[in-house]
Parts: structure tokens; sequence; C-alpha cells
């Protein structure tokens, strides 16, 4: 059974308004990515090393990432030499495969949130200015809050003008309370308040935000070193999770930025907006595949609730569900 057939019976036939969403989210890198193979299948009658090279440059078109393609363009080979596979339309359906089996990899890993059941749950997001920070912490404290979760939201980004008063309008959208002070204060002390106020409000969820300049590096990592170890202080283990937000739409930008991040503090997840604003959401698979870190969330649209658990299966049939769908029986 091929794996378009696997999906098809997984997501089309039962499709909810998880799977379509990211059909929906995907649609500007399906319709760049698959019509480049699909044109690229038409050209050549049998697989061969012309066939693999011209993959490769589509692939590294979509920002798979250059190592990442090198892999895949390897397990290809090696896939298509074990089937004994002459046909390239056979070929799409093993990308595909193979697009899960990368993401995953042998991988036992949890990609949903550390939610405590019994203290305090602290979420710390970091990022850079623009990357979509403060929409995406108003989305999840929203979602949480449907949840029926008691969430408490804490305007860490001190530095940049406008960045309380952002927060706050979220706030109100949601209806959850901002623990702020005067801009120019110190990140650390407002975190400390926040927790001060979190846990005398009972509230289940702590989401902090955090200043995203990366002109210093240095001050950088000195403040979120800081702002980390006072959460730590009040509440050991935490903070639970450290969300690098990174914009889909500026490629490999993105990449530079994770990695700058993830020296400054230890990242447990990412959070990619704009994956529908893209047509090279193979941002995706790089950054889980070269830097070792699951994407945890994905943003597929403006709605309140288009910020999404990511899914590598979703994932795929969103960038071939063109080809799926077509599936015969």
């Amino acid at each position: 059974m091929s794996f378009f057939k696997k999906l098809k019976d997984k997501f089309t036939e039962s499709s909810d308004n998880v799977t379509e969403k990211f059909k929906d989210g995907l649609s500007k890198t399906r319709n760049n990515f698959t019509s480049k193979v699909n044109d690229l299948v038409a050209r050549y009658r049998k697989v061969d090393e012309e066939f693999f090279e011209e993959l490769e440059e589509i692939l590294i078109g979509a920002d798979v990432g250059f190592d990442t393609v090198m892999e895949l363009i390897d397990e290809l080979k090696l896939e298509v030499k074990r089937r004994n596979i002459q046909d390239t339309e056979e070929v799409q359906s093993v990308i595909s495969e193979k697009l899960v089996d990368i993401y995953q990899g042998e991988r036992d890993e949890d990609s949903s949130l550390d939610i405590q059941n019994d203290q305090l749950t602290v979420l710390l997001f970091v990022g850079v200015n623009g990357v979509g920070k403060t929409t995406t912490i108003g989305k999840m404290a929203h979602m949480f809050k449907e949840q029926g979760k008691n969430v408490v939201l804490a305007a860490g980004d001190t530095f940049r003008a406008g960045a309380i008063e952002q927060l706050e309008v979220w706030g109100e959208r949601v209806g959850v309370p901002v623990i702020k002070q005067a801009a120019g204060s110190d990140p650390a002390a407002v975190m400390f308040d926040a927790v001060q106020s979190a846990k005398a409000k009972k509230a289940d969820i702590l989401i902090c935000d955090t200043a995203g300049r990366l002109q210093n590096k240095v001050n950088l990592m000195k403040e979120l070193e800081k702002v980390k170890r006072v959460i730590e202080r009040e509440i050991p283990g935490a903070p639970h999770e450290v969300l690098l937000v990174l914009d889909a739409t500026t490629g490999q930008n993105a990449m530079v930025q994770a990695k700058t991040f993830k020296e400054a503090t230890n990242v447990s997840g990412i959070v990619l907006t704009k994956l529908d604003g893209t047509a090279k959401g193979g941002i995706v698979l790089a950054i889980r595949n070269e830097l070792e870190i699951p994407v945890k969330y994905v943003g597929l649209g403006e709605k309140m609730d288009d910020l999404q658990p990511f899914d590598a299966e979703k994932y795929v049939y969103g960038l071939f569900s063109n080809l799926v769908d077509k599936e015969e029986e």
C-alpha cells in the first residue's frame, strides 16, 4: 500500500477541522512544491541521477534546508533501489513517506506541551520582534481558556515600544489578566510579580513574553538567564517550556534566529507562525532535522483558532493533499 493510500484512508475519509486547516494553511507551499514535482515527474520517464538532481533543487527551493535535502535524497535513492522503482510517479509517494520519517526519525518524543497537573505551568516565549510572538501568546491564551484553564499573562518585553500595550489588548480580547510594570522596567522583576500574582489567582498557566532584540546578543542572553533564574527560584522546575517563535515567511533567516536563541537559552520547542503565508513551508523540516528542536505549534491563518499543534502526518497531507485525494482505491 502506498503512503498516499495510507494518508487517504486516515484523513480524507474522516477529515476533521484541524486536518482541513493544515490543508488550507499549506496551500501556497503545496501549489509551489507539488506543481514543480509534478512537472519533474512529467518530464522524466525513469528515475535516474538527473531526476534526483532536479528534485534536490526543488527541495532546497522549498527551504527544506541543504543538510536535510542531502539526507532525504540519499534515503530516496536507497528506497528506490530497494523497491526497484522505475516509474517516476511512484517516487512522489516515497517522498511524502520519507518527509514524515525525516521529521519523526527514531525520536520517541511527545511534541505536546509540558502542562503540569499539580502546580502552576510556566511557558516562556522568546523570539525577535515582528515574528508574531505577542499574537501567538494571545492565541495560546485563548486556546487554554477554551479548555477551561485559568490563564495569566506576563508582559516581560519592557524594551520594545508598545509591547506592553499590545499584550494588554490581547489580554482584554481573550479575557485574561496581564501582569505588567512600566516600560523599561527590569523584566525579571515583572516575572517575579507575575508568578506571585498567578499563584494568588490560583492560575493553571502563566504565559510570559520577553524582549526580542538581537542587536546585542550578550545582553539578551543575560536577560533571559536572569528571567529563568527568577522563575525557577519561585517555581522549581519552571519554566516548563521555552517556546521560540519563528516567522515561516523569513525562511533561512528563521534558522539563524533559532541557532542564536538555542545558544541563549534552552529552547524546548518551536512555534512557527505564518506558515500559511509562505510558499516555502519546507522550513519545518529544516528546523526539526538540523536543530533537533521539535516544532510544537504552527500558525495556519489569522483566526483565533488557527494556531494548531504540529502533526507531521497532517503536515505532509497538507503538502500532498491534491495527490492524496487522487489516489485510487
